[in-house]
């Protein structure tokens, strides 16, 4: 790793406060993404435009923040920041593509994100330039969360909106439980199973023996007794159930879950504890956008 990538990192990792991405122009759209990225890896961040910043918004600036200042000169308006982030005490990243700049020399830490030149024809337009910066923000983040240990149940936690969100939740946060858990017990007739799966509209019913596990019978269970006997109603659900049933952990990711699930060809499952206590029901109906 670059002794100044490295000590970048190093200044992220120990600040205290949020981490303030600056820019202009092409450079600010970059630093958005940037302050996106850590934002959504664990990492307090935002995105604070340099000119908005010298009419008031400089406010929302703490001496414990680490700003991250993206400009490709070094020579722009961002160094009106200056002065107000020295005497706060600030520490300041800069990543450009003239590290002899101003803005570079004011630096605790100036990235090298220089290129030989644009991909624009004329050479003008920040094109490869801006890619270069968004390379480097993209690897300080990146580099932030693998030192942070950061989990896909993090990421999922700060995206609860996404499908990744699903598939990285507990089997526990998608089950049915309590009331709506289908029960019976093996000595129930059959026309008392019949209206426990129909009510609680889950296809299934878990049978169980002093809330333990023993069974289930499903809506293909019940086609199958019925193909081979007139006498359904006058069994019991001992005589129906499908004994030692596909079961899961209330810590399961959902994910693996809808794996189970579609590898057994399966719609619902029960949710045990190490003893095979009920816990819950899981239906393939809860996991959908579970696949990330």
């Amino acid at each position: 790793m670059d002794a100044r990538f490295e000590q970048a990192v190093r200044l992220l990792l120990d600040c205290r406060g949020r981490v303030v991405v600056t820019g202009m122009g092409k450079s600010g759209i970059i630093g958005r993404k940037i302050a996106a990225t850590l934002a959504s890896t664990g990492t307090p961040a935002f995105f604070l435009h340099a000119a908005e910043a010298v009419h008031g918004d400089l406010g929302v600036l703490h001496e414990s923040d680490v700003i991250v200042a993206l400009s490709y000169s070094g020579e722009t308006e961002v160094l009106h920041l200056l002065a107000t982030i020295k005497r706060l005490g600030a520490r300041l990243i800069v990543i450009t593509g003239e590290p002899e700049s101003t803005l570079a020399a004011a630096a605790d830490v100036a990235l090298d994100a220089r290129v030989s030149e644009e991909a624009c024809p004329l050479n003008l337009v920040p094109t490869a330039s801006t890619s270069a910066a968004l390379a480097l923000g993209d690897a300080l983040a990146m580099t932030l969360l693998a030192a942070k240990g950061f989990r896909p149940e993090d990421f999922a936690t700060l995206h609860p909106g996404g499908r990744v969100a699903k598939a990285f939740m507990r089997v526990e946060q998608l089950m049915h439980i309590d009331g709506d858990v289908p029960r019976v017990h093996e000595d129930t007739p059959m026309p008392d199973v019949l209206y426990e799966i129909s009510n609680k509209k889950l296809g299934m019913t878990t049978v169980v023996r002093d809330g333990i596990l023993v069974g289930i019978i499903t809506d293909g269970d019940l086609r199958r007794a019925m193909s081979v006997t007139s006498s359904l109603l006058e069994r019991t659900a001992a005589d129906v159930m499908t004994k030692y049933p596909v079961t899961l952990k209330r810590t399961t990711l959902a994910g693996d879950a809808r794996q189970v699930l579609e590898q057994r060809k399966i719609t619902s499952v029960v949710v045990v504890d190490a003893e095979q206590r009920v816990e819950g029901v899981l239906h393939l109906h809860d996991l959908w956008g579970s696949d990330a």
